[in-house]
């Protein structure tokens, strides 16, 4: 398994667990298409995101990695500020538990979670639904190519 690819694992099982005990506790999916209905506690999705740097290290090759995952969450409610409410507590809850352990288990060196981004949108048959983006930077080293 490439670093790259622990790294977005372990950020996805650090906010699989900081959110699982939520009530109730929005679905957490990696890479997936948005679902047709939203589940009462939202719906939280792991995008893996694109490398922004690369950096070589010298003697011996090593390279200095950074990249950027965005975490998207997506959340339903009667009202506007019912949305809001939901969607600013799930957005507190993922930067808790990111900087609850930058290293996301040894995985990185460092995770960062940068300012959401909002959006309002709509899904066919059903109520308004508010969403966020939230890019997380993971800083990480690999030996011998950006690929390891």
């Amino acid at each position: 398994m490439s670093v790259r690819e622990a790294a977005i694992a372990a950020l996805h099982g650090q906010l699989t667990t900081a959110l699982a005990g939520r009530n109730p506790a929005p679905l957490l999916l990696r890479g997936e298409t948005l679902p047709q209905r939203l589940p009462p506690g939202g719906l939280v999705v792991i995008r893996d995101g694109e490398t922004v740097e690369e950096t070589a290290i010298l003697s011996p090759l090593a390279w200095a990695i950074e990249h950027r995952a965005e975490v998207e969450v997506t959340v339903a409610g009667a009202t506007p500020a019912a949305r809001n409410a939901q969607l600013d507590a799930l957005l507190v809850a993922i930067a808790a538990a990111i900087t609850a352990d930058r290293t996301l288990g040894g995985a990185v060196e460092w995770a960062q979670p940068g300012a959401p981004g909002f959006e309002d949108v709509e899904f066919e048959g059903g109520a308004a639904a508010r969403a966020a983006s939230v890019p997380v930077t993971l800083f990480f080293t690999v030996a011998g190519s950006p690929l390891a």
